[in-house]
Parts: C-alpha cells; structure tokens; sequence
C-alpha cells in the first residue's frame, strides 16, 4: 500500500477516536478499519473497568462471540502469554502471540484449545491505555497460516490504540444518562459450582434487561461483564475485586458486585447488582475526566471533609499547590466549589451532566 493512502487512513481512523461517537459505534468504526490497514480477520474490543479491569462491554465477531466465555476464563487464569492485565501494566501494550511464544503457538493454552480449533492464527492484543488509566482492550486475529502479523502491522496499532482509549474515555462521558429513571432495586443472581444460573430475583431480571444483546453469547447464560465479575471472584477469592461498574442501556450505572459463598454444599457465588453507592463512582469520574493522580488525592482528602491546611499537611504539598490541584478539578469537572464537587462526585449513580475540556 503506498505511503500517503496508508497515511490517511490512519488519519481518518484516529479522527473517529475524536467524533464523539459512543462507544459501541468507535469500537465498531475502528474494527472495520482495522480489516484493511492491519490485514484483521476477526476482532474484539472490550471496554473494561479501570479499577479492576473487568469487562463491562464487548463488540465481537464471529468466530469471537459464541468462544467469549473460553476467552475469558483463559484471561481470568492468570497462566496464559499476554494477558490483558499484563499488557496494561507494562511497558509495550501491544503484543503479538508470534512474539510472545517465539512462533511455537501452540506453547499458548488460547491458541491450543481456542483459536486453532476456531481456524485462527496469530493474534495481536493491545491494552488501550491513557495517561491516567486503561479504557479498553482489543484482540486482533488472523486466520491460521504461516504469516503473522508484522512489525508494520504492530507499529499501526500501536500509533493509534492511545486515540482509541481516548475515544473510550470520551464517550463515558457522553453516555450519560438524560432523565432519571425509578430504581430498578437490589438484584441477586447465585451461580453454581459449574457457573450455571441456579436463582435470580425479580430485579436482577430488571437490570439484566439493562444490559445490551451484544454483550450477551448466546451460548451463555450471564452477559460477558457478569461472567467476568464471577470468573474473577471464583479465580482469586482470597482477592474480592472492587465492583465493576458498567453502563446500562439507557445511559444510568450499574454496580456488579461478585463474591464466593460457603455453606455445607459445593461452592457458589453471588452476584449483586445494583446502584453504585454515594462516592461508589468517584474515582471513575475523576479519571474520565482526566484528573491525574496528583488531584486525585487531594480531591480524595476534601470529599472527606479536610481543610487546605489538613490536606498541606496529609500530603505535605504546599498550599499554593493544593489550590491549583483544586482549580485544575473544577476547569476539568465544569465545578466552582467544593460543595458542587461533592455533590458532583458523590450522587448515587450519577457523574457530572459534560465534560469540560481538558
């Protein structure tokens, strides 16, 4: 492909990332691009939870989207090459499988018992990552032959995976719900030894309804973001993760909470599903909102009620630099007190109605 063509493609690619699209419509734009630019048969794009990195949305292709559920507990294992927790958390957040197993692709339990069964080949993972936080994840295939992908073909995705976790952290932003909605109550979902649906409640049945078709295999009985929160508190138990929070069709949150269960009989989980909670989205808000880690902490100590001079000394900073900390919030959350950033930050279900710019 000549030179200036691929150069503008990729420059309308990245221009989408800025176009205000939600985010099912950015994952679905950059997939069909990617077809093209990086010779991908089949992919898969997630956004996830920065806090725990969990699913919370997925837009597939086939074969991808009835082989979700194997996928995910290959991820959930913690065993297998490029994780996507491993990806976000190092240096390189673009891998292929090829690298990672020096072309022995079958060394990976993914490609043995998932993707070769499926006709796939090499796979090309990427953390979609900002300053502040991961957004997403992407998983690109090739159908299975000899050529993988290349370091061309690495070096694209790599240029444009941080315009595309910039789209992803956009769009929370502007998915907001318009209206308030009535409660929908506390659900309960108990799954089985197996992962099975054993009990629900009539409300869990209400924020099921919630949760958008294409996040939902057929083939299984939970949405991907349900079967991640259980895969990860049946992996890790001695580890409960914080809630996942996910947005709901229409446009309100959702706070998934996953826990083991003992009793006499075999093990179960629980999930809970609900309103997030007062200050339950906090930190989401803040780093959608790209208030770095700095401010984050000095917005952390006002929500609890602390003073400049309390915070000078919590953070020993001086108070020149708590204020400033302080202004840049405010610009970046379109607040003018700390009494509009509490009310802002800590409303149950509820973020910020825009984004200021940044």
């Amino acid at each position: 492909m000549p030179l200036q063509p691929l150069q503008r493609r990729v420059e309308v690619l990245i221009e989408c990332c800025y176009a205000g699209l939600d985010a099912t419509a950015l994952r679905r734009e950059v997939g069909s691009r990617l077809k093209a630019l990086a010779g991908v048969d089949a992919a898969f794009i997630a956004t996830v939870d920065p806090a725990t990195l969990l699913f919370t949305s997925a837009v597939s292709e086939e074969p991808l989207i009835e082989a979700a559920a194997a996928f995910l507990a290959n991820e959930l294992d913690g065993r297998d090459v490029n994780r996507f927790t491993d990806l976000a958390a190092g240096p390189d957040p673009v891998r292929t499988l090829d690298q990672a197993t020096r072309g022995d692709r079958d060394s990976s339990a993914r490609h043995a018992s998932i993707m070769r069964p499926l006709g796939l080949g090499d796979e090309l993972r990427v953390a979609l990552r900002t300053r502040q936080a991961c957004w997403g994840v992407m998983c690109l295939h090739r159908q299975a032959g000899a050529t993988g992908f290349s370091p061309r073909d690495r070096d694209l995705v790599a240029r444009i995976a941080p315009h595309v976790a910039e789209g992803l952290r956009r769009a929370l932003l502007t998915g907001q719900a318009r209206e308030s909605y009535p409660a929908l109550g506390h659900g309960v979902v108990i799954l089985d030894a197996s992962g099975s649906v054993t009990s629900v409640n009539d409300a869990a049945e209400r924020w099921l309804a919630q949760i958008p078709e294409s996040d939902w295999p057929s083939s299984c009985q939970l949405p991907l973001p349900l079967l991640a929160a259980a895969g990860h508190a049946e992996m890790a138990p001695e580890h409960p993760a914080p809630a996942v929070r996910l947005r709901t069709v229409r446009g309100d949150w959702l706070s998934v909470h996953a826990s083991p269960l003992h009793g006499s009989g075999e093990r179960s989980t629980v999930l809970v599903l609900e309103e997030p909670g007062p200050g339950e989205l906090a930190s989401l808000i803040l780093a959608s909102h790209g208030v770095t880690g700095a401010q984050a902490r000095v917005v952390a100590l006002v929500l609890r009620g602390y003073s400049t001079k309390q915070v000078v000394g919590q953070l020993a900073i001086s108070q020149y630099t708590v204020q400033e900390h302080l202004r840049a919030v405010f610009d970046k959350l379109g607040v003018r007190s700390r009494q509009e950033l509490a009310a802002a930050l800590m409303r149950p279900g509820r973020g910020p109605a825009g984004e200021n710019p940044d």
